[in-house]
């Protein structure tokens, strides 16, 4: 059963932990902008105990982190959780999880990055809807934030169903060294690969790290699902191709009723005609709605989307709809 955890409202507290990367590594200059900017939302901001342990891989302990996340859950008047940012190593943390406890204390846990290991556990195994969206570090920009910010609001604050439109402007610079030389160009839009109409269960995030979850109990029923698929700059086009055809190999897979592919970082040398071609090659996509070059992962700004949630995606006389219905 599917458990929509309740939305935010103004006064609430928010919950920053860091079951990946620890907030040691960011700037006490772009942590004052994030608390600013979700102050200037309404709410209130506190961190788990150990949300800044730091060890040699940037991270901390797998008991301090589980502690954090669980006492976050555990917390009667925390109301959402945010994550610091990604990393490498959340699937670390699934086996130590107290899911029965978290299905009885259900919240928002919004992250993107490696957080869609333990967002899609979690959603796995309780049924609760976990979110796809920006970290706490991602409120620390100045500049190119209000696409972002609305989708969050979207998403997490309201109640009724929501399309999902391109941004106007895209960006994909280190805007955490240098918040003023920021670099913005036009976005061109979703791009449609295949036509069609569907409706289906939102899973996904970023595609190496779903991909850890396969053959685990960890790893959801594709069954009548839109998957969202996006990957970072260490991707490439030969590592994104085995990583996709992994997906497609999964169970269930034939019935999964449309696909939506995040816009790819520069650094990953992945242009459209390449992903095109990649996409091409797969007979397992000829036949669902596909589009590409969507708002969310890596590259900014993006979108929050509910992972378990639902959506409909019609791309039809070369014109995309992309909503989300529940939330």
């Amino acid at each position: 059963m599917t458990t929509i955890p309740q939305k935010l409202q103004e006064g609430d507290e928010i919950r920053v932990i860091s079951p990946a990367t620890s907030l040691a590594v960011i700037s006490p200059e772009t942590r004052q902008v994030a608390l600013a900017n979700l102050e200037k939302m309404g709410f209130k901001v506190t961190f788990g105990d150990h949300a800044e342990e730091c060890d040699m891989f940037n991270s901390s302990s797998i008991e301090s982190r589980v502690e954090d996340l669980h006492n976050a859950f555990l917390d009667p008047n925390v109301k959402a959780i945010l994550t610091t940012l990604g990393g490498h190593n959340c699937n670390q943390l699934l086996r130590y999880l107290d899911y029965d406890m978290i299905a009885a204390n259900p919240k928002i846990l919004c992250g993107y990055s490696d957080i869609t290991a333990i967002a899609t556990a979690i959603h796995t195994r309780t049924g609760l809807v976990t979110y796809s969206g920006p970290h706490f570090s991602t409120f620390g920009m100045q500049r190119g934030l209000e696409y972002t910010i609305d989708s969050f609001k979207k998403c997490l604050l309201g109640k009724n169903p929501y399309e999902i439109s391109p941004s106007e402007e895209w960006s994909d610079d280190p805007w955490y060294l240098n918040q003023e030389d920021r670099t913005f160009e036009k976005n061109k839009g979703f791009i449609i690969v295949n036509e069609g109409h569907c409706e289906g269960r939102i899973l996904g995030g970023n595609l190496c790290t779903l991909n850890l979850l396969q053959g685990t109990e960890y790893m959801p029923p594709l069954v009548n699902s839109i998957l969202m698929v996006e990957d970072d700059f260490e991707s490439h086009p030969l590592t994104f191709d085995r990583d996709l055809q992994s997906l497609l190999h999964q169970p269930g897979f034939k019935q999964v009723k449309g696909i939506v592919i995040g816009r790819f970082q520069r650094a990953s040398n992945m242009s459209n005609d390449q992903l095109l071609q990649i996409i091409r090659t797969k007979r397992e996509l000829l036949n669902i709605p596909l589009i590409v070059n969507a708002d969310f992962g890596h590259t900014t700004p993006q979108f929050t989307f509910p992972i378990g949630g639902k959506g409909k995606l019609t791309a039809e006389n070369g014109r995309v709809q992309f909503s989300v219905l529940e939330h």
